[in-house]
């Protein structure tokens, strides 16, 4: 991975804090351009080789959310939250003079997705949905909440390996160790402060998280009926714990075009690289 790349991009939001994108491919290229939205605590980093598969066709945009990767720590956790990530997302798409997008949500990011269908309809040209839906399982919800903002300090990428495989292997049974290493690459930054490796995002966001697992998630149901006038690609890991498959036959009920594709062996999240993920995306991206 070198910055020759992308283009390293950044702005302030509306609260004065700085945030940071990477920005792959042409800005003039005729096709939609691509706005690639992470899970709850990750960052633009995971997106890298998704993008440079894409990014000779058309322009990729990828954020790091308050509080992960380059962007800014937000002093106030309480900013965690959906409503002001899709006020940044949309300072982002002015900042980067985009009109129109196909949104990739891993996650949390397909979430947001969705609630674009209310912030900015006109904006939208497609979405693809990687490992969620309008309902969540609560038991994947409560590990999520369980694990964000727990500290993990490492000496070293093996040991980052290590780490991310005991609390993971379930998700990625058949991953190698070149994925490992990528997953911990993109989960790790240094920790300037005490040496070694530390998780690249502020730990407060498991603050937040915890303070909004108390109480149930809205009913997501109606953001997702917002996408019926849309192409909609969803994706969803066989293993997952976060879309059951009950949810998954249920999409396609409420938003009849929707494409689905199940991706084996994985859990939450696919990763995107999978051979029946990529096919699957590339066609979608094909007529956007």
């Amino acid at each position: 991975m070198t910055i020759a790349d992308y283009r390293e991009g950044s702005f302030h939001a509306q609260d004065g804090l700085r945030l940071a994108y990477r920005d792959y491919g042409d800005p003039r290229s005729a096709k939609t351009p691509l706005l690639c939205l992470t899970g709850l605590t990750r960052n633009a980093k995971d997106f890298h080789d998704f993008a440079m598969r894409h990014a000779g066709t058309r322009r990729v945009l990828c954020p790091d959310y308050r509080g992960r990767g380059r962007s800014a720590y937000d002093p106030d956790p309480a900013n965690y939250q959906a409503p002001v990530y899709l006020n940044d997302i949309q300072h982002l798409l002015a900042v980067a003079h985009v009109q129109k997008v196909v949104i990739l949500g891993t996650s949390l990011g397909g979430i947001l997705a969705m609630a674009m269908t209310v912030a900015a309809p006109t904006m939208l040209a497609g979405v693809i949905l990687n490992d969620i839906g309008p309902e969540v399982s609560e038991s994947g919800r409560q590990r999520i909440a369980d694990y964000v903002g727990r500290g993990v300090n490492v000496p070293d990428y093996p040991a980052a390996v290590a780490a991310w495989r005991s609390t993971y292997a379930a998700a990625y049974p058949n991953l190698t160790e070149d994925g490992w290493l990528k997953i911990a690459k993109a989960s790790f930054t240094a920790d300037e402060q005490r040496g070694g490796l530390r998780l690249d995002y502020d730990l407060n966001i498991g603050q937040a998280l915890r303070e909004q697992a108390k109480t149930p998630l809205p009913d997501l149901w109606p953001l997702f009926r917002g996408l019926r006038h849309l192409p909609v690609l969803a994706l969803r890991g066989t293993l997952s714990d976060v879309l059951t498959a009950d949810t998954f036959v249920r999409m396609k009920r409420e938003h009849a075009g929707l494409i689905q594709v199940t991706v084996p062996g994985v859990g939450h999240i696919p990763m995107l690289d999978e051979p029946e993920a990529q096919t699957a995306i590339d066609e979608f991206l094909a007529g956007l």
